[in-house]
C-alpha cells in the first residue's frame, strides 16, 4: 500500500499537474494527504479491534 502511495505521488510530481506547482505546494499536499491516511488506518485498526458490544 505504501509503495502504491508512493509510485502514484512520484508519478504525480513528473507528469501530472502537480508538476505546474512550486515543489513546496505540492510536498505540503502530499503531507496532508498520508496524514490523513495514517489516520484513516489508525481509526480502522482500532475499530476492527475493538471487541463488540
Amino acid at each position: 500500500m505504501i509503495f502504491l502511495v508512493a509510485a502514484f505521488l512520484l508519478l504525480g510530481v513528473l507528469l501530472g499537474p502537480p508538476a505546474q506547482l512550486p515543489p513546496e505546494v505540492t510536498l505540503s499536499a502530499a503531507a496532508v494527504i498520508a496524514a490523513w491516511l495514517l489516520v484513516f488506518t489508525v481509526r480502522e485498526r482500532t475499530r476492527r479491534n475493538r471487541p463488540r458490544s
